[in-house]
């Protein structure tokens, strides 16, 4: 993308400042008509970059003066924020959208709104229009920091907001964020994609890859830190394609990050191995905040398939990456996804993928059964083999995937790993992940949650860890 064209990617600050005086008058109107404190209800689908967006979603809604409920049926406001990427996450939303309508049966008031992914996508609308009259709100994923202005606009109005612009994509800075986590933060760097992989919907739906200024991923860090977040998630479809100006690369803001003061640990996600390199690499061996773990999707093990989902790699360089990797980091983690029954993969192709999985020897491996997405290349592709075969095959590895990270999780078995305790269990039972990015749980007090701990692996299973606290 031109420099001329990235410039008009961000989102004005008089916008921005716009939007908060829409969150202003959106919530004069409604403490107008609420006698306390309306509820919002914010349901997120999908990856981590939703949930990052689910997190700006609820600090605008904050902004606007709505309380927050766990309970869609105490809500006044309902709000989904979906996903696309796969077809068994919109059924599901469509199933639940559904179980809304008796609710605002009940509660007339309720105004139920759907954001995300899906949206971006002109049936899914008019599926709406037709099957749920009873939504009053759509916004794409382009004009969600328009949220206080088209919030105002239904509350004032009563008429419903329907926004869904086709767009390259823009960047809006300054939104407010409510964190889902104390001690977690998710801070995405880029939007958008511009590898069109042959059965991925998102650059149709997320538009164009556009990458944040370093200073404002910066400053987003630093204030997170200073907040207590021990841990750190840099987000985008593809980090190793970020530029942040001046030429800076995803191997320089992660230096940057490791540079500011504070004991927390970097995780980042999702890496392309067409673009991952040994001065990445090299970064996350150097950097001693940076986890030693990484997610380096590889779709398939064979380089015809490959080709077919224009991935840009060949195996071989796949199979590089790892083996560098791993000389720079010795015990590194590595996972990966992997889709399974491609449009006219053969089984031989299949054993290629079988073959590369056991070669690398994953902590644990995403597996998909191949979901066609209108819209994609992909989903034009002949198909001769049925769903009945391909769900075999997904056993099959599925089965070898349980042995590897089995076998892993018992070398770690006496062995000191240092955790970020996430969660209280209750019953005297914390959990947390280690540095590659496995499950512990173990005995400890609440007060441990949101801190670091030496945790001594005393058992495993192939998907879970137990331990004890080390003094």
């Amino acid at each position: 993308m031109p420099e001329t064209d990235k410039e008009k990617i961000f989102v004005s600050p008089s916008e921005i400042a716009r939007q908060r005086e829409y969150a202003e008058l959106a919530k004069s109107v409604l403490s107008a008509r609420f006698s306390g404190e309306p509820l919002a209800f914010v349901r997120t689908y999908g990856c981590q970059g939703n949930v990052s967006d689910g997190e700006r979603i609820k600090g605008m809604l904050r902004q606007m003066g709505f309380g927050f409920t766990d309970e869609p049926g105490n809500a006044d406001f309902v709000i989904y924020n979906t996903c696309a990427v796969r077809e068994h996450a919109e059924d599901r939303v469509f199933g639940n959208v559904g179980a809304l309508k008796p609710l605002k049966l009940k509660r007339k008031h309720m105004k139920i709104a759907l954001c995300g992914c899906m949206m971006q996508q002109e049936k899914v609308v008019e599926r709406i229009k037709k099957s749920f009259p009873f939504v009053d709100m759509v916004i794409g994923t382009h004009t969600e920091h328009m949220l206080p202005e088209y919030v105002y606009r239904l509350y004032q109005s009563g008429k419903k907001v329907f926004e869904t612009p086709d767009s390259p994509g823009v960047i809006a800075e300054g939104l407010p964020v409510e964190r889902d986590s104390a001690f977690k933060a998710w801070i995405p760097i880029m939007y958008g994609c511009d590898n069109f992989c042959s059965y991925c919907i998102v650059p149709y739906v997320r538009g164009r890859e556009r990458s944040r200024s370093l200073n404002a991923v910066l400053d987003e860090a630093r204030e997170a830190v200073a907040a207590g977040c021990r841990e750190i998630t840099l987000l985008g479809q593809n980090v190793n394609s970020y530029v942040g100006g001046g030429g800076v690369n995803f191997s320089h803001l992660l230096r940057e990050i490791n540079a500011i003061d504070g004991d927390f640990i970097i995780r980042f996600m999702t890496s392309n191995p067409k673009d991952c390199t040994s001065e990445l690499l090299d970064t996350m061996a150097q950097c001693e905040k940076a986890a030693k773990h990484l997610h380096l999707p590889f779709q398939s093990g064979s380089d015809r398939i490959l080709k077919e989902m224009n991935r840009r790699y060949t195996r071989e360089k796949y199979l590089d990456l790892v083996r560098y990797a791993r000389r720079v980091m010795p015990g590194l983690s590595i996972t990966s996804d992997v889709i399974v029954g491609f449009p006219g993969e053969s089984y031989d192709d299949f054993q290629e993928t079988m073959s590369l999985a056991d070669e690398v020897k994953f902590s644990s491996l995403f597996m998909f059964v191949f979901s066609p997405r209108e819209g994609t290349a992909a989903s034009k592709l002949p198909d001769a083999v049925d769903r009945g075969e391909k769900i075999k095959w997904f056993q099959e590895l599925e089965r070898m995937q349980a042995k590897n990270s089995e076998e892993i999780a018992a070398s770690m078995v006496g062995k000191t790993f240092r955790v970020l305790c996430d969660t209280d269990c209750r019953n005297g039972l914390l959990s947390g992940r280690t540095e590659g990015g496995m499950t512990v749980t173990f005995e400890g007090e609440a007060d441990m949650v949101g801190n670091f701990a030496n945790i001594r692996i005393d058992t495993n299973s192939a998907w879970s860890l137990k331990g004890s606290a080390v003094k």
